[in-house]
């Protein structure tokens, strides 16, 4: 186990970013069609092929999914990763027509600093390639693909993974971008709100604080007063290798959510645009119902975690204004 998306097999994960822009994309690459669906709980969202998603059409089964900074100008790298996969002859086929099913959802990140005089054509199409053909089993995390750019109200934010398994051995793992409204952190310390789930010191193991403060438990907004509803979003991708229906991979979302509660305050605000996707890329047998509540249950842990490792292992962005990264106020 690497502690990441990848440890369910059959799943790679590829970033490309600018330093000069601020910005990325992550593409998640299926090496078979995987189950999916969405549960959108923030008030901002920007997606692409989320309708496809829907319970109730017709296509089960995704190729690929594509995460990305610009706000709606980065909806452009879902035909980057598209493109990708049609070179592969991945895709939907339709008699000859072959189609690949890519969706996607965005963060913004367009006052963070960086260049985003990009003329007439925003580069995201071809950093969502470019992060496709960069897909590996291997997973970096903080400032890198569609993290590159986030932040929270108090600190960086950036990619984070984290994977478990299940007393059944079902595997079960989250990529998470974290670009939040609110903070990742308790108050304006160190320590971060989903430490109860944290494993092995994976994001510092500072545990909680020994009591909590008003002034702690005080609302942080980035921008304060003045935020605006699409200056934020976080986004989770969950994917198990359990064998799921659709509404069973629905069902799985809406658990999952739950660690955007615990990792996050506040959270499904006006203020963000929170998606989950989940994805099964069925290879174990699974209990309908104990063992995908279990496994709900066990995936919420998993997407806490990876939220506050994106915290964690981020860097600052090198302009005025920008928050600090946690390794740089916190880490001895």
């Amino acid at each position: 186990m690497k502690n990441s998306l990848t440890d369910v097999a059959g799943v790679r994960v590829g970033h490309a970013g600018d330093e000069r822009l601020a910005s990325g994309v992550t593409a998640i690459i299926f090496d078979a069609p995987a189950v999916a669906a969405i549960d959108v709980r923030g008030g901002g969202p920007g997606t692409r092929e989320g309708s496809l998603l829907d319970l109730a059409n017709t296509v089960e089964r995704i190729d690929a999914l594509a995460l990305s900074g610009g706000s709606a100008f980065g909806l452009d790298a879902d035909g980057g990763v598209q493109a990708w996969l049609a070179e592969q002859g991945r895709g939907f086929k339709v008699r000859e027509a072959v189609i690949p099913i890519v969706p996607g959802a965005i963060v913004f990140d367009l006052l963070n600093g960086g260049d985003k005089s990009w003329g007439r054509f925003a580069p995201y199409r071809d950093l969502g390639y470019a992060a496709a053909a960069a897909a590996t089993t291997e997973v970096p995390l903080g400032s890198v693909g569609a993290g590159l750019g986030a932040t929270t109200a108090t600190l960086k934010g950036g990619t984070g993974s984290a994977s478990a398994r299940t007393r059944d051995g079902i595997t079960v793992a989250a990529l998470a971008v974290v670009n939040a409204a609110g903070t990742v952190t308790v108050g304006d310390g160190p320590w971060f709100w989903a430490a109860p789930f944290e494993v092995d010191g994976e994001f510092g193991g500072r545990g909680l604080p020994s009591s909590f403060t008003a002034d702690m438990l005080a609302m942080r907004l980035k921008g304060g007063p003045a935020i605006t509803a699409v200056e934020n979003t976080t986004l989770a991708a969950v994917v198990t290798d359990a064998e799921l229906t659709k509404p069973q991979t629905k069902r799985l979302a809406m658990i999952a959510q739950t660690g955007f509660a615990r990792a996050i305050y506040p959270v499904h605000a006006p203020l963000d645009g929170d998606v989950v996707f989940a994805a099964s890329t069925g290879q174990k047998t699974i209990d309908p119902l104990f063992g995908l509540t279990e496994l709900g249950m066990v995936a919420a842990n998993v997407v806490a975690r990876a939220i506050a490792r994106g915290v964690y292992e981020a860097t600052a962005l090198p302009f005025a204004g920008q928050p600090p990264a946690w390794k740089d106020r916190f880490k001895a």
